[in-house]
């Protein structure tokens, strides 16, 4: 019986097989989309430091749907300014498909925003605030403004591309807001809180929207929401508690 050679190792298992699968040219598997580990964030006030965040971690994939519920004041906004790179956290790890940083030139073509208070230009119609987001990219073009004609009317709005805000309903202004947020085609869309100044049925079809848009084009979301029943139609429920998201 032959010696067995120095530093031979067996496969002793199906992830070392599978180890040896990668070496042999196998694809291995994409980064999450969104990757954050142990973060943590707190605030000076006055004598006293308050703890916002303890040992957050997530991931979440592409096209999948997460929505973070929890009290007002909990951290959930926050949670989702680290998530966006609009802060940084005290102490731990986030990563964008693997990248250790998210610079303002790449967010705007990674990254969505949907926010309770619609942030749309007054002066601009439906349309021009569709555009907008474009615009932090290059200026648009023909496929961008055909892109935008398209979302629009995917959002029900066709026939009010050239209505100002104020002209708009207020679910009218966050399908505006989603479409604009979809335009340049993210990989993650963050959305904080945007049915809060929307009736029950209005707020309804726009998660409804929000949810069939994103599950389409395979954009993963995180949703923050004080809604139980908007919380329960995505992939994955978690609750932020004392800084602890579980």
């Amino acid at each position: 019986m032959p010696d067995t050679p120095p530093n031979f190792h067996a496969p002793a298992s199906d992830v070392e097989r599978s180890r040896l699968n990668v070496d042999r040219g196998a694809v291995p598997a994409p980064p999450p989309v969104l990757a954050a580990a142990a973060l943590s964030k707190g605030y000076r006030s006055g004598d006293r430091r308050i703890e916002v965040l303890r040992g957050v971690d997530l991931t979440v994939a592409a096209g999948e749907s997460v929505s973070i519920r929890g009290e007002s004041g909990s951290g959930k906004s926050t949670l989702l300014h680290l998530f966006a790179g609009l802060d940084s956290p005290d102490t731990g790890m986030l990563a964008w498909e693997g990248r250790p940083a998210l610079p303002p030139e790449h967010r705007a073509a990674f990254l969505g925003l949907v926010f309770q208070s619609f942030y749309l230009i007054p002066e601009l119609d439906a349309l021009g605030n569709v555009l907008m987001a474009s615009r932090i990219l290059h200026p648009p073009g023909g496929a961008e403004r055909e892109r935008a004609q398209e979302l629009l009317q995917r959002v029900g709005l066709a026939e009010r591309g050239h209505h100002l805000p104020a002209q708009l309903s207020g679910g009218e202004r966050q399908r505006a807001a989603i479409a604009r947020a979809l335009i340049n085609r993210p990989r993650l869309l963050l959305a904080d809180e945007p049915t809060g100044n929307l009736d029950e049925k209005t707020g309804d079809s726009v998660i409804e929207l929000l949810l069939g848009l994103c599950a389409e084009t395979q954009t993963a979301l995180v949703l923050v929401t004080h809604n139980a029943a908007h919380a329960a139609k995505t992939g994955r429920q978690l609750f932020l508690h004392n800084g602890v998201l579980g």
